[in-house]
């Protein structure tokens, strides 16, 4: 049975689902005023594995990633740009949805925009000032009475007398309490802002979430998931408003992914150490970067470096070596001519079925456990190994386990590509056909046992960038990779 580490109660628990079979789950998405970093992409990635996971299980799952469209940070870069806040965002949602494209993500069942969700924000801002969990300050902000909730701080594990006795009181004394949050911000000169029972203004950061998350998903749904940045004050708020406004439960379980450090240091625009998506996926393949974001469990953090991402290439191009070759249509011919002079008793033509569901079920074990796609990747490392093994001696063997091979790795969102695609790499500056030619001078000279030209051909082949390897049946050759070669 799936277990997952639920961040409110600081353990791993079944999952069982309100609704038999069908699982609800919200991710905080991202606010679009700027290009998406690699911490955007590690949220991107891991829940993306968590709901193709969930659905490979047989669930019917309901995905629901949010877009932040209206908030502080936004308002403030169209007035730097002097343009309007929609044509920022709009832009910037693009250029978040071409990251999602490159890295293989799945796009959400619903995808909601907290400028779509104004009339759901004041309704539900309007519940919690009816039930006197709200109030108007003198300000004409309208806040969240965090002392009329009395499981504020159990999801960041803090003591609303240790939050009180640490907060500055605010200058403009607008809060009853220091603790208390914004729901409703009056309106600003210069500002977007829609009209509301306590005049023109703009939604607090908090609330949107509430709002979107119940409209799409119910009151009360399984899962809510973000990085571990949100889980206080945003998530924390998530629940005392949500739960304040419904009188229900809000979230079953809340799942919170690792930081992003950069050479063991946070990553920061102060430090410099601050890394764009796009900007990373134009020096290395998508497929490689989001292969680093799996080498680590989703809740640790995540070291990038150029040498852990050299690592996660190579690893990656051990799975696709493996699967070379194992899915030509002449595969059973060769089978078949290696059986000539072997008892068939001693040499099965097929996988036993028992053995691919021994692979099948190492691997469901890992991600069972929290989603632990480090060890589940070592399945498939073990898989690869011994698809190499097999692929001389029974090929349909091997391309069995390489069906299966490719399966779970497409849980992972893994392995789509073609091998020789993959491991040729883009050779803008190589033609095709002199490689070819290259390796056919040297398979000559090696015939006629002229090692000296043979090692000559393979070294400059090897000098433009390229590595060949001699197997039984023929010499392939792929791009040489950082950190494969």
């Amino acid at each position: 049975m799936l277990r997952i580490y639920n961040t409110l109660t600081r353990k791993q628990e079944a999952l069982r689902p309100i609704e038999p079979g069908h699982i609800r789950i919200y991710v905080c998405g991202m606010t679009v005023y700027d290009y998406c970093h690699l911490g955007h992409a590690r949220v991107l990635v891991a829940f993306d594995v968590v709901v193709r996971y969930l659905r490979s299980l047989g669930y019917r799952v309901t995905y629901v990633r949010n877009i932040t469209d209206i908030d502080d940070k936004i308002i403030a870069r169209a007035n730097e740009n002097g343009e309007d806040f929609r044509e920022l965002t709009r832009r910037f949602t693009e250029f978040m949805h071409e990251d999602c494209r490159a890295l293989g993500t799945l796009p959400p069942d619903i995808e909601p925009k907290a400028t779509q969700y104004i009339d759901r924000i004041i309704e539900m801002v309007e519940r919690l000032v009816e039930k006197g969990i709200a109030y108007q300050g003198s300000n004409g902000d309208v806040y969240y009475d965090v002392s009329a909730f009395p499981d504020y701080g159990n999801l960041s594990h803090r003591r609303l007398e240790d939050m009180r006795s640490g907060a500055r009181v605010e200058v403009d004394e607008a809060k009853d309490d220091p603790l208390d949050f914004v729901l409703w911000k009056s309106a600003k000169p210069g500002e977007p802002s829609w009209d509301s029972p306590w005049g023109s203004g703009r939604p607090g950061w908090h609330i949107e979430c509430s709002a979107m998350s119940t409209a799409c998903l119910g009151e009360h749904f399984d899962i809510h998931g973000g990085g571990m940045d949100l889980q206080f004050p945003h998530h924390e708020n998530e629940i005392a408003q949500s739960e304040g406004a419904t009188g229900c439960k809000f979230v079953n379980v809340w799942m919170h992914n690792g930081f992003v450090r950069i050479d063991d240091e946070k990553m920061s625009k102060s430090l410099g150490n601050f890394f764009t998506t796009r900007s990373v996926l134009e020096r290395y393949p998508a497929e490689a970067v989001r292969c680093l974001m799996l080498l680590s469990h989703y809740r640790s953090p995540l070291n990038y470096s150029t040498e852990q991402l050299d690592r996660a290439t190579a690893a990656l191009t051990r799975l696709y070596t493996a699967l070379r070759g194992i899915e030509d249509r002449d595969i059973e011919d060769r089978d078949v001519e290696n059986r000539k002079d072997i008892d068939d008793a001693s040499m099965p033509r097929k996988a036993p079925d028992a053995d691919i569901a021994s692979w099948k079920e190492r691997f469901h074990e890992a991600m069972d456990d929290d989603f632990n796609t480090p060890q589940a990747l070592s399945v498939l490392f073990e898989l690869a190994r011994e698809i190499n093994r097999l692929k001389e001696a029974q090929p349909s063997v091997a391309r069995a386990y390489g069906r299966t091979l490719r399966g779970l790795a497409e849980t992972l969102g893994l392995l789509g590509a073609d091998p020789e695609s993959w491991l040729r790499g883009d050779c803008p500056d190589i033609d095709e056909a002199e490689i070819a030619e290259l390796i056919d001078q040297r398979a000559a000279a090696r015939a006629r046992k002229d090692f000296a030209e043979a090692d000559r051909l393979r070294e400059r082949i090897e000098s433009a960038g390229f590595s060949i390897e001699d197997g039984a049946q023929k010499t392939t050759w792929r791009r040489a990779r950082q950190g494969v070669d």
